[in-house]
């Protein structure tokens, strides 16, 4: 797997926006942290991690979040990627498309261990 470093986190769908503002009328705290903090990280921050050539791997920005809010929800690798797959406000926060099919789940798990070998992501601020 290699890394196509987007230059900017993307913007949420504007379905996405539709949908998940009309499933949440009060407000989600992770359509608020979108809304206010954009994303956490940016795909630079991971360069060390991916060599420059192979096939793409799925956006690592998404997986720190999905890591994230893997652990804050005590969330096996398999039911987080149901939930990249069936949650609007995951969707919402990692800024995909409603149909989007998300990843498989071993992904979490070599993602984690890129993670650990490399030190973790790089701030390039």
């Amino acid at each position: 797997m290699s890394l196509h470093a987007q230059p900017s986190v993307p913007s949420v769908p504007e379905e996405t926006v539709r949908v998940a503002h009309a499933a949440f009328p009060r407000g989600n705290p992770y359509l608020t942290l979108r809304d206010d903090l954009g994303s956490a990280f940016v795909d630079k921050d991971f360069n060390d991690l991916y060599p420059k050539r192979g096939r793409p791997t799925y956006p690592p920005w998404r997986l720190a979040l999905v890591t994230l809010l893997q652990f804050r929800e005590g969330l096996s690798d398999r039911q987080a990627a149901e939930a990249v797959r069936a949650r609007i406000d995951w969707k919402y926060l990692l800024g995909l498309d409603l149909t989007d099919a998300g990843f498989d789940h071993s992904v979490l798990t070599e993602f984690r261990g890129r993670l650990l070998a490399g030190g973790g992501p790089r701030n390039a601020s």
